[in-house]
């Protein structure tokens, strides 16, 4: 099968391929396989690209789609009343029909405003049948999607059987893949990181570590277990010296602008990471909080490194959200860029919305004035997930009534209103 998108302006990514203002990409089979200024193929199923930027679609390293039926309930919350709120009231009241509902809208979210890989780092950790759930939602949603599970806060030690019953059932090729979720030594002991590295290592898989405390990056690299196929998320608090140890390690950083700077984190270390040697990349976390798109995400983190130092260009930007992210994911040799051979995973934007028109730099565009309402094409390995601006296959009333009546029923069950008066308390207040 040939899909051809024809006459877009392509913001390939790839500086080999570079920037066409008028452009084709042919597609087969659901790999790229010519991108030009004319390609011939009158045997194509043809996607009018007129007005519209081609480009990658974008990867999101770091969300957490089972908080979906409460969005926006934390916009005014701290990171301690955020983990009171989801880990100790809220989430021991999740079904594993409520991780369903609230995962697959999150991902059909992401896709929607043109995510077209995400790692859903998975932590509700209830019972299998949860897992399970949350499994079966990222299957139901088209995108490319890595679930990363990662043991619940406060769960005892081991959750080795978990991971291997889950990898059991996850080819290492497919849309849906997996990772691992360390605890880290802020969490657990080094000893159980060193069994988790071991067993991710055996299983083929990436992992992902929150990281909030200055030493942890050190402490790691003391005992030997700083890895190339680990991401650090935030990381606020580390100190120069550890960035470069994990730059020399060949690890990876993801930033959540808006949450670290809401929450109280600290402001983002986008600058300080390039200074260290780190490509960082742009991870959304959680919608409690702030917004899902990577729109948004790109343009808070510019304006803060830019008033910081004015060092960072648009660019950059796109990059940390599209081909860095995908490696950080280990993707990159499959998505990330409009690059012959990858998959075809890309997104058309509205270039003749008035919101952006007229486009005369269409990456400084993208960055600083880019929105979901420009997402009027999405594409997931050569198939059309979106169309003309509605996701296609998808019955979003019925499930938007799920998500509502399963957003009730456990703010019901936690005794919380939902009527933006309730705020958390933690213990230290």
């Amino acid at each position: 099968m040939k899909t051809l998108l024809t006459g877009g302006t392509v913001v390939s990514m790839d500086p080999a391929v570079g920037n066409l203002a008028r452009g084709d990409v042919l597609i087969e089979d659901g790999v790229i396989v010519e991108v030009a200024e004319r390609v011939d193929a009158p045997d194509a199923d043809v996607i009018d690209a007129t007005d519209r930027i081609v480009m990658p679609g974008f990867v999101d390293n770091y969300r957490h789609t089972w908080q979906t039926a409460f969005r926006g309930i934390g916009a005014d919350w701290t990171f301690p009343e955020w983990a009171v709120a989801m880990h100790g009231t809220l989430k021991p009241h999740y079904q594993p029909e409520d991780v369903y509902t609230s995962t697959l809208l999150g991902r059909l979210e992401a896709l929607h405003s043109g995510v077209t890989t995400m790692l859903d780092w998975y932590h509700v950790a209830q019972t299998p049948e949860h897992e399970d759930a949350a499994v079966a939602a990222l299957r139901d949603g088209p995108g490319r999607s890595i679930f990363c599970l990662g043991a619940g806060w406060g769960t005892p030690d081991p959750v080795d059987a978990d991971i291997r019953r889950v990898r059991s059932d996850l080819a290492a090729d497919g849309l849906l893949t997996m990772a691992l979720g360390l605890r880290g030594p802020e969490a657990t002991s080094m000893d159980t990181v060193a069994r988790e590295l071991k067993l991710a290592a055996e299983l083929g898989l990436r992992t992902s570590l929150h990281v909030e405390a200055s030493g942890t990056i050190g402490n790691l690299r003391a005992h030997g277990l700083l890895r190339d196929t680990t991401t650090a998320v935030h990381a606020n608090g580390i100190s120069d010296d550890e960035l470069r140890m994990l730059a020399d390690a060949g690890g990876s950083l993801s930033i959540s602008p808006d949450v670290e700077l809401k929450m109280g984190f600290g402001t983002p270390i986008t600058g300080r990471a390039l200074a260290a040697g780190l490509r960082p990349t742009l991870s959304i976390d959680d919608v409690p909080s702030v917004g899902g798109d990577m729109f948004s995400t790109m343009r808070t983190a510019f304006a803060v490194q830019r008033g910081l130092d004015g060092g960072l260009r648009s660019r950059d930007l796109l990059a940390f959200a599209t081909v860095d992210a995908a490696a950080s994911c280990g993707l990159d040799a499959r998505t990330g860029s409009i690059t012959p051979g990858k998959d075809a995973d890309i997104i058309l934007l509205r270039a003749d919305d008035l919101t952006i028109f007229p486009v005369t730099d269409p990456v400084a565009t993208i960055v600083s004035a880019g929105h979901p309402g420009l997402v009027d094409t999405v594409l997931v390995a050569g198939q059309v997930v979106k169309r003309d601006g509605v996701l296609m296959g998808v019955d979003l009333p019925a499930l938007r009534t799920r998500l509502i009546e399963s957003r009730n029923r456990i703010a019901a069950a936690a005794g919380i209103p939902l009527d933006g008066t309730w705020r958390p308390q933690p213990a230290s207040q």
